[in-house]
């Protein structure tokens, strides 16, 4: 039976029915979440590298949470070793885990046997594993939903919290009470050392309250962007119908969105119509080229020229709203009279100010963990609102 609600209100409710699968976990995970992170700081210390793998769109979380530890977005804090293996997990993790090493196995609500048995073989060696999800790990949380989309934002939550923890104890236990540039995380750390045990408590704490940040804004989106969600699915699915194609890019972190978004159209939920799209962001080889021979600014722009056409959708995803590769990209495919489509945060930067987006979608936070996992949530309910309207 058809549903009797309007196509925002049903936007509206499928993002605020995430926010209570959020509370749940977070309210019975943080503590473990911390003990969790606390070896990981100690590992770190003594060595240690994260080493990550999942395959078809979890494999993007293993890009991603790579890419967090390797590049932090917080001013002053130093890289972190971090792989993305999921290119030959199987083959990679035998070849390269240590016992110091933590290994974090990335899959969908129904588990993936391979990734099990491979942090099996890392757990032999005495690495610290990560199961997510599925049951082969040290730290093994059940993710209280079926939904591959709601599921998948829950576990980027996880670790972006993971990342910002581990830099807390890690400087706690290098530097005594001092955690410099991570103090605006944690401001309780600031004032007097600590005992570890009283750190992990309020650290809990305060992944609780990331959590409920991230349903607040969530809340927002909800209430103030369903219909522009609603609008640019429409467009979207216009262009599709036409014969137009997604091509989804982004830089760092929203690179790995891009390239999670692009596999959830051409491989979507059992079941759901694909839709053609590719990732300009998954292409290691185009992007270092473009980049080394005329320059970083250039890198989308050029993979548009050779792969845009005018019914096609060029979707970018920015945290900022003012990256020049993104930009100068969105002109090119505004001159070749591409459909345009943009995921932002802060205000939408400069993307917005020049009107670069057909259609703008804005997470209105300024900190960067907080808006990609709401942009997650956003991108994913556009996918939903494609499938509603394919099926008529």
């Amino acid at each position: 039976m058809p549903s009797l609600l309007s196509p925002s209100r049903i936007v509206e409710e499928a993002l605020l029915a995430r926010n209570a699968a959020s509370a749940a976990f977070f309210a019975h995970e943080a503590e473990p979440l911390a003990a969790a992170c606390r070896e990981m700081a100690e590992r770190f210390l003594r060595g240690g590298r994260l080493l990550a793998f999942g395959r078809g769109a979890c494999a993007t979380d293993a890009q991603h949470v790579a890419v967090e530890f390797v590049h932090p977005v917080i001013v002053g804090k130093r890289a972190l070793p971090a792989l993305d293996l999921s290119i030959a997990f199987p083959e990679w993790v035998p070849a390269l885990v240590t016992g110091e090493d933590i290994v974090m196995g990335f899959a969908g609500p129904a588990g993936d046997p391979e990734v099990d048995a491979a942090l099996d073989a890392a757990g032999a060696r005495g690495a610290q594993t990560f199961a997510l999800c599925g049951p082969a790990g040290d730290y093994a949380p059940p993710i209280p939903s079926s939904d591959p989309f709601v599921h998948q934002e829950l576990v980027e939550i996880l670790y972006h919290t993971l990342w910002e923890t581990v830099h807390v104890f890690f400087e706690h236990r290098e530097r005594g009470h001092e955690v410099g540039a991570a103090g605006f995380l944690y401001p309780f750390l600031g004032a007097a050392k600590q005992e570890m045990g009283g750190i992990a408590a309020q650290v809990a704490d305060s992944i609780r309250a990331k959590a409920a940040d991230d349903e607040a804004l969530r809340a927002a989106v909800a209430a103030e962007q369903a219909g522009a969600i609603v609008a640019a699915a429409a467009a979207i699915h216009e262009r599709v119908a036409r014969g137009g194609r997604v091509l989804t890019f982004g830089n760092g972190g929203s690179a790995t969105d891009a390239n999670d978004f692009a596999l959830d159209c051409v491989a979507p939920p059992s079941g759901w119509h694909p839709v053609p799209a590719l990732s300009l962001s998954l292409e290691p080889a185009s992007l270092s080229a473009i980049a080394n021979d005329v320059g970083i600014e250039l890198v989308f722009l050029r993979q548009l020229v050779a792969h845009g056409g005018s019914a096609d959708i060029a979707f970018a995803i920015s945290t900022s709203g003012g990256s020049a590769n993104i930009i100068v990209a969105l002109e090119e495919a505004r001159r070749r009279g591409m459909l345009t489509v943009a995921l932002l945060g802060y205000d939408g930067g400069e993307i917005v100010r020049r009107g670069l987006a057909d259609h703008a979608l804005v997470v209105r936070s300024d900190y960067i963990p907080r808006i990609q996992e709401v942009q997650a949530s956003i991108y994913h309910v556009l996918r939903g609102a494609l499938e509603a309207l394919a099926n008529g």
